[in-house]
C-alpha cells in the first residue's frame, strides 16, 4: 500500500481555481498535450498551463470543433487524435516523437460519460473503458521517449471520484453480460487510478510521475432542460429553479473549480518527488476506507485502499497490453 496516500497539506482549498494553483508558476518552455483540450474542465486546463508559460497541445478527435473553442487563447494549438482508433493514437504519438520534442506535461484528459447505450470500439471494447483508459494506456506508451527526452515529465490521468466504488470487471470488461452506463463509468474511473499507480511505479526512476486527479462534480453553467435536468435535481446538483448549485466544500464546482486539481497534478512544484498518489481539492486526497453512502448531499470521493491496489494495478497494466495486441 502507498506510503504517501495523505494530503501535505498544500495552501489551497476546495474552492481555489486553476489560476489560484499556478499563481507564481513559470511553465515557460514547456510542451503539454491535453486530451479533450477544448471542452469544459479540458479548455481551462489547456488555458490555464499556457496562460503559465506552456505550449499546449490540444488532442481532439474533431480538430474544426477542439479550434473554435481554444482559438484566441495564446500558446495553445490543437492536433486530431481519436482514443478509440489505434492507428490515430500511433500516428499522434509517431508525428510527436518523429519531431523530437520533449513532452514534460501529459493530462490525459479526454472521457465518455455515462453513454446511455453500450458502445464498442473497433476492436470490440466498451467505448468509456477504451476512451478514458485503453486510448490513455497506448497513448501513454507510445509517447515514452517524449516523456523521458524531457529530463522529468508528468502524467495525469483525470479520473473521477466514481473510482472509490468502480470495480474491474476482470472477467468482462466489455459488459457481454449486461450493461449499466454508471457502472461502466465508474469501471474506467478506477481504470485511471490502477494505470497511474503501475506507470508510477514503472516509471519514476526514469524521471517520468504520475497522479491521478478528481476534480469534483463540475455540472457548467447550463441550460438543463428535459430529463437532464430532472435528474440533476435529484442529485442535488441544481436548484428548483434550475440553477447549478456551487459547493465547493461537498464538491460541487465551478469550471475553473474543478481544473484546479487537474493542473495542481500536471505541474505545481508542490508535488515534486512524489507519484502514484490520487488528488483531490488541490492535494493529495485522505485515505479512508469507511464504506460511506452517496448521497445527493454527500458525494465521497477520498482514496481507499482498493483504487491504488498495487497488485490490481499490476494486473490491469498487463490486461491492457493484450487488449492493445
Amino acid at each position: 500500500m502507498t506510503t504517501s496516500q495523505a494530503p501535505l497539506p498544500t495552501p489551497f482549498t476546495a474552492a481555489s481555481t486553476a489560476a489560484d494553483v499556478l499563481d507564481g508558476v513559470d511553465l515557460g518552455g514547456r510542451e503539454a498535450i491535453v486530451t479533450g483540450g477544448h471542452g469544459r474542465l479540458g479548455r481551462e486546463v489547456s488555458r490555464a498551463l499556457a496562460a503559465a508559460g506552456a505550449t499546449v497541445t490540444v488532442a481532439s478527435r474533431d480538430p474544426e470543433r477542439a479550434a473554435a473553442a481554444v482559438g484566441g487563447i495564446p500558446g495553445v494549438r490543437v492536433e486530431r487524435l481519436d482514443l478509440t482508433d489505434p492507428a490515430s493514437v500511433d500516428a499522434f504519438a509517431a508525428r510527436w516523437n518523429d519531431a523530437g520534442r520533449p513532452l514534460q506535461i501529459l493530462v490525459n484528459n479526454a472521457a465518455l460519460q455515462f453513454h446511455p447505450a453500450l458502445r464498442l470500439d473497433a476492436r470490440g471494447h466498451e467505448l468509456q473503458f477504451s476512451t478514458a483508459h485503453l486510448g490513455h494506456f497506448q497513448l501513454t506508451l507510445a509517447l515514452l521517449p517524449a516523456l523521458r527526452a524531457a529530463g522529468g515529465a508528468r502524467v495525469l490521468n483525470v479520473t473521477s471520484g466514481a473510482a472509490r466504488f468502480g470495480e474491474i470487471r476482470w472477467d468482462d470488461l466489455d459488459f457481454a453480460s449486461g450493461y449499466d452506463p454508471v457502472v461502466a463509468y465508474a469501471q474506467a474511473k478506477r481504470a485511471n487510478v490502477l494505470f497511474t499507480v503501475e506507470l508510477d511505479r514503472r516509471f519514476a526512476g526514469e524521471g517520468i510521475r504520475a497522479f491521478a486527479a478528481h476534480p469534483g462534480v463540475v455540472v457548467g453553467p447550463g441550460p438543463h432542460t428535459g430529463e437532464r435536468l430532472e435528474s440533476l435535481r435529484a442529485q442535488g446538483l441544481v436548484d428548483e429553479h434550475g440553477t447549478t448549485v456551487i459547493d465547493p466544500a461537498a464538491g460541487k464546482k465551478t469550471i475553473e473549480q474543478g481544473a484546479a486539481t487537474l493542473v495542481f497534478g500536471a505541474a505545481s512544484p508542490l508535488l515534486a518527488g512524489m507519484g502514484g498518489v490520487y488528488l483531490k481539492d488541490s492535494d493529495v486526497a485522505v485515505l479512508d476506507d469507511e464504506v460511506r453512502p452517496l448521497t445527493a448531499d454527500s458525494i465521497p470521493s477520498d482514496a481507499n485502499s482498493a483504487m491504488l491496489d498495487p497488485a490490481d494495478a499490476r494486473r490491469l497494466w498487463d490486461v491492457s497490453e493484450r487488449l492493445l495486441d
